[in-house]
């Protein structure tokens, strides 16, 4: 029996899911958290999946136009084949081993990141100053290749074994240094298709059920509620700040990863 205090944590769930699907993806690691305090790790993964859905269908039909599709579909395939690893190796991966490897991961690629942001910029203009191209447009086809296949496989495998996509992915987006809206409308289509792929493998094994569907059905007003504060605060965030909190909410889930 869930007390006050458990469907207090649920609703917050709930209204981060909506407000991660339409504002801060970084955030979507620190709803299996919550999840997890209050259900079983296969009833919190079975009532997350349809809730990630139907934030899915808000952020596609607000930011649909928005998305990046070449990045997209450089992610895909090896996202899928991530998932599938993901579904084959489920049974027998430990989870706490699996949450601190996915956690230490993201902590490095923060820091990465971090080293990048924090690195001074050098003249642009003057006398003797040659300008270079310089981040990702500048890659060769291999490198590129490399990066999508590593953050595309480790996101497949890390949604379908600890819903933990949204960090990965975040951080490849991010050092693709795409716009902020070209952020949120690549991320949405790329969760919905993932996480509709993930129905039959979740149904299959039990994860999504009668029970966790009737709990999903009470938590979908919080949802809501979470998805219209994003979209408001979204627009109110300039593209420096969005950067930098959606690397801060990365690296705090990293270590939420670590920790539970």
């Amino acid at each position: 029996m869930l007390t006050a205090f458990d469907w207090a944590l649920l609703a917050l769930g709930g209204l981060t899911i909506g407000f991660s699907k339409t504002a801060f993806s970084g955030l979507g690691t620190l709803v299996a958290v919550i999840f997890a305090l209050v259900l079983p790790t296969r009833a919190s993964t079975g009532a997350i999946v349809p809730l990630l859905i139907v934030g899915d269908v808000i952020a596609v039909s607000l930011y649909r136009r928005h998305a990046d599709w070449k990045l997209l579909v450089r992610l895909l395939p090896y996202l899928i084949g991530g998932l599938l690893l993901g579904v084959v190796f489920l049974d027998s991966v430990d989870d706490v081993v699996l949450r601190r490897f996915l956690g230490v991961l993201l902590l490095v690629l923060a820091a990465m990141q971090l080293r990048s942001l924090l690195r001074p910029a050098a003249p642009t203009e003057g006398p003797g100053v040659v300008t270079a191209p310089s981040g990702p447009e500048t890659w060769g086809p291999v490198r590129r290749r490399a990066t999508a296949a590593l953050a595309g496989g480790g996101a497949g495998f890390a949604t379908m074994v600890a819903n933990a996509a949204g960090p990965i992915s975040s951080m490849y987006l991010l050092v693709m240094r795409v716009s902020k809206m070209a952020f949120v409308g690549t991320a949405a289509w790329l969760y919905a298709i993932v996480n509709v792929t993930k129905v039959p493998f979740s149904v299959q094994l039990g994860f999504i059920n009668p029970q966790s569907l009737l709990l999903d059905l009470v938590l979908v007003p919080a949802l809501l509620l979470g998805a219209f504060i994003g979209v408001k605060v979204l627009r109110r965030v300039p593209q420096q700040l969005f950067t930098n909190l959606t690397l801060v909410l990365t690296a705090a889930s990293a270590v939420a990863l670590l920790l539970l």
